[in-house]
């Protein structure tokens, strides 16, 4: 048995090993000599796995450890008896994490409190509804737009249906009160308005170029525009237009038109500019692997179903102390959310080499979630450890 693994995907390495030969490859150079005798094939984004990788080969299954999976062929693999898996949810609290970050980050630099925006969210999935939670924690009014989830109709599946029982995500609005809104409601009324949808080309609610120049055209209130789904969700050339006309006072942009080759234009009139690491928390990384691990355990029947990583590291300083008296809940939310996750150094990194795009990713520094760290408040106003119990700190005292 022979397994092709991304060289990217961390804490992987030994878990097939006992049962089959692997190879790790960058992700950009699998080629379809190297899968032609391979079993399986464990990918980031950066692998396009089609007709062209695929044909001819043995492959039984292919596990994307990411929430996105524009990268697969799936009608392919459908036609070719290729089965695949995604990792939905598995780092949707990081996004949550970067989202907060940017928000709070661009608060201060405004002189804005979160409490006076109304923030509209496109997408409803695992990472628009923790920012929902975020934001509403905040004081923000939040207004929700997710098309298929407010008719009921079933997402593109996340998986093979062979395999899609165990990861099938609950789209019914029993559980679901709050109101929807167009996304023309959200250009005319929102402050900051922030994308959380896969890229669809196609079908009933395509979201290529959701926000394009007729979209920018319907704003009113010069909002702020977060990406940190999928570059082509965003036309690059309208934003940078909106941008440079006031039409929006600015953005916030993780993911990128043609990565890694990057608008450095666009770039240069954003406020946060990121190298596509929203979800880049080790954590989520961590929660890819294992999706990826049991996907295959379970199909090429080694078992692995209670695989897990030996060991994620702790961050260096898991102790956050904020002193509360005379500061609002902004602050000491920027203090804590910050002291787990800065987005201006992150910011900082792509700025200063623009071609360094994939090593800044392929070399991102360990960034762990909240619950891995404690944080202790003195004189806390009421509201305050409530609020940030919605970003999961490990501990709040």
């Amino acid at each position: 048995m022979k397994i092709v693994i991304d060289d990217k995907i961390p804490f992987i390495k030994g878990a097939f090993e006992p049962h089959a030969e692997v190879l790790y490859l960058p992700g950009g150079g699998i080629s379809s000599e190297h899968v032609c005798d391979a079993d399986a094939l464990v990918v980031r984004t950066r692998t396009r796995c089609d007709k062209a990788l695929l044909e001819g080969s043995p492959v039984k299954i292919v596990a994307t450890a990411t929430i996105g999976f524009d990268h697969i062929d799936t009608e392919y693999c459908a036609k070719s008896g290729v089965l695949w898996t995604s990792a939905p949810g598995c780092n949707s609290f990081s996004v949550q994490q970067y989202i907060a970050s940017a928000l709070l980050q661009l608060g201060r630099q405004e002189g804005w409190r979160l409490k006076d925006r109304t923030i509209g969210i496109v997408g409803l999935g695992n990472v628009g509804s923790k920012v929902a939670t975020f934001a509403e924690a905040m004081g923000m009014e939040v207004m929700r737009n997710d098309p298929p989830l407010q008719n009921s109709i079933p997402r593109t599946p996340i998986c093979s249906p062979q395999i899609a029982a165990a990861n099938t995500r609950k789209d019914s609005l029993a559980d679901k009160p709050y109101e929807f809104h167009t996304l023309s409601q959200i250009a005319r009324e929102a402050d900051i308005i922030s994308f959380h949808v896969p890229l669809e080309r196609g079908g009933d609610f395509p979201t290529f170029k959701l926000a394009s120049a007729a979209f920018f055209c319907e704003v009113r209130r010069k909002p702020w525009i977060i990406n940190s789904s999928r570059g082509e969700v965003v036309d690059g050339h309208a934003l940078r237009k909106a941008i440079l006309t006031g039409e929006i006072a600015g953005a916030v942009l993780d993911v990128w038109e043609n990565e890694p080759i990057i608008d450095t234009g666009l770039m240069d009139v954003v406020r946060f500019a990121t190298p596509h690491i929203a979800g880049y928390s080790l954590d989520g990384k961590a929660n890819g692997t294992v999706a990826c691990v049991r996907a295959l355990g379970g199909c090429l029947g080694i078992g692995m179903d209670d695989w897990a990583p030996d060991c994620v590291p702790a961050p260096t300083d898991r102790e956050i102390k904020i002193e509360c008296r005379g500061r609002s809940l902004d602050d000491v939310m920027r203090h804590a959310v910050v002291a787990t996750y800065d987005i201006i150094v992150d910011d900082k990194a792509l700025r200063a080499d623009t071609r360094s795009f994939e090593k800044l990713r392929g070399d991102y520094p360990p960034r762990r979630e909240p619950p891995a760290y404690r944080v202790s408040l003195k004189h806390a106003s009421a509201g305050f450890a409530d609020a940030l119990k919605t970003m999961r700190f490990g501990c709040i005292a």
